[in-house]
Formats: C-alpha cells, structure tokens, sequence
C-alpha cells in the first residue's frame, strides 16, 4: 500500500511540475489511507520528486518517517477531518489561479465558464487570505472547501479533493484552466 502511495505521489508531482502547475518548491500532494496520510516532504521540489521525499503522518499529525512532511500539512488533514470521502489532495500554485484569486479577493468564487468545470467542480469557492502553513489557512480553506472539490487561496494558490489523487490532479487542470479562461475573457 505505501508503495503505490509513494508512486503516485511522484509521479502526480512531477506531473504538476511539467505541466505548469507548480514551481521550485511550491505546491503538495498527499492521498489518505486509513488514519494514515502519504504527503510530499518537506524541501522537495515537486519535478525531482523521490519515494525516499513522501512523508508519512498519522489523522493527528504524528510524524510516522524519516523526513519530515510539508509545512501545509495541517491543511490536508483540516480536509480529511472534515471529509470522509476524500482520499487524496492536490495543492499547487498554478499562475492563471493565483492571478484569478488575488484579482477576485473579496468575493465568493471564480466563475465557471466550461461545461466540464460546471459537471466536476460545480463552484470553485475562493478562500480569504491567511499565512502559509498555518492552522488559520488550513481551517478557512477546509471551510471554504466545503461540500465542493475545489477552492482558490487568495494570493496563494488552489486546493482540489478527490477520491483518488488522480481525480484531484485532473481536477487541478480543470481549476487552472477555468482561471485562465476567465482571466483572459476579463482582459480582452
């Protein structure tokens, strides 16, 4: 099982790193099994991902390896706790998303503009500003989660949940690709 966990881990962030999703050091992926929870290290960069950099953490934050996990860590288990049905997260730091949530701080959401962000995201609500890696982030973004599977960070980046952490990667796509389409539908 941790096998296929770490795998995944490094391939799903080393394919947010070629696709754009994510630079240097930025962004973290984990997947859920059970009360444990497989996420990127800390100080790993997410195009060089190894199985050697997936941290391993229990439902309370008890750290069960030898590196240590991401400093958002607190932000993925504020998710789990509040969602059963989420196995797997992907945050990352996608440009056309931070663009869109900074220029959108205040308000609600980030509108949908394509039927397959309508069909998989329903809304994409857009969490208030709070510091990196701290225990405010992580609840306002879980709360601004919600029932959806998608959120904005204003000034930060994006959060996706899904079943699996390939569902919250295509999900990723799909947020980055509807900022995109609005940012440049505002600009023209």
């Amino acid at each position: 099982m941790s096998r296929t966990a770490r795998a995944q881990l490094v391939k799903y962030s080393r394919l947010a790193h070629e696709r754009g999703l994510t630079a240097a050091f930025g962004g973290n992926l984990s997947i859920r099994r059970g009360n444990l929870v497989f996420i990127k290290a800390t100080g790993a960069v997410m195009g060089e991902m190894t199985a050697g950099q997936v941290a391993v953490i229990d439902m309370d934050g008890k750290v069960l390896s030898g590196v240590r996990p991401s400093s958002e860590y607190r932000l993925h288990l504020a998710i789990y706790k509040r969602r059963n049905d989420v196995r797997a997260i992907a945050h990352l730091h996608p440009p056309y998303s931070i663009i869109a949530a900074t220029l959108l701080e205040g308000r609600d959401k980030l509108p949908i503009i394509t039927p397959e962000a309508e069909l998989y995201l329903r809304k994409i609500p857009i969490a208030p500003f709070r510091p990196a890696g701290t225990g405010e982030l992580a609840e306002v973004t879980a709360e601004a989660l919600g029932e959806y599977d998608a959120v904005l960070m204003a000034k930060h980046g994006i959060v996706t949940a899904g079943k699996s952490l390939r569902e919250a990667f295509y999900k990723a796509e799909l947020v980055e690709e509807s900022a995109k389409l609005w940012y440049l539908s505002e600009k023209r």
